[in-house]
């Protein structure tokens, strides 16, 4: 399980942030109105910069940061103490700190921090209370198809018609496949509005193909 005690197994930042895209992409497929989505993904947060938006509209969030630097995950709980903020950034790049401590993520508040560099990888500061809920964000960057798959089956399907989402339909677009319109309908086979999605598609900078 991944968490900021056992996160060895964490993509590196280039892998992550086409896991980013592909989250958000199945995102926008399965629920179609951004206010109930999980996972969403700002490739032009600011110059140089994307962002990976993970919200579950009970008071968790996540957000990471990915700059040519690397990238950094800030994580919010509401129902874990937060940690003294120097001490779980302690040896935190300076290139991520104005993203860690200035807005939003100031105001949001910090649970847990973990950033990677190509030089030395993955990396935490002092983390004083291995209980911190890490791992119930942290556990969809295990680069697996299938784990999004059950976790969108029970939370975007639950008392819907909707068939459950298979691996198999999920997969290629972990793989970053050209999206079509039968890969669509393959994970929402209710989806109409075309015209929204490619626009989301190109917002994310997904390649896709509905002719």
């Amino acid at each position: 399980m991944l968490s900021t005690t056992s996160y060895a197994g964490l993509p590196s930042a280039t892998a992550l942030q086409r896991l980013a895209q592909s989250l958000a992409v199945l995102d926008a497929i399965n629920s179609p109105d951004w206010e109930y989505r999980y996972y969403s993904y700002n490739p032009a947060w600011a110059p140089g910069e994307a962002v990976l938006e993970m919200r579950d509209g009970e008071g968790d969030e996540m957000l990471v940061l990915f700059r040519p630097e690397g990238c950094v995950i800030n994580g919010f709980l509401h129902e874990y103490d937060q940690p003294a903020k120097a001490q779980v950034t302690r040896g935190l790049p300076e290139a991520f700190d104005s993203f860690v401590f200035e807005e939003p993520v100031a105001s949001l508040g910090t649970t847990f921090c973990l950033w990677y560099t190509p030089a030395h990888g993955w990396q935490r500061g002092v983390v004083e209370n291995e209980e911190d809920g890490s791992e119930e964000l942290l556990y969809i960057f295990d680069n697996d198809p299938a784990t999004y798959a059950e976790w969108a089956t029970d939370y975007y399907l639950d008392e819907t018609d909707r068939r459950p989402l298979t691996t198999a339909a999920v997969a290629p677009i972990y793989h970053h496949e050209v999206l079509t319109k039968a890969m669509v309908l393959a994970l929402n086979e209710e989806l109409e509005d075309w015209v929204a999605l490619a626009a989301e598609l190109q917002e994310i900078g997904y390649p896709y193909n509905f002719n």
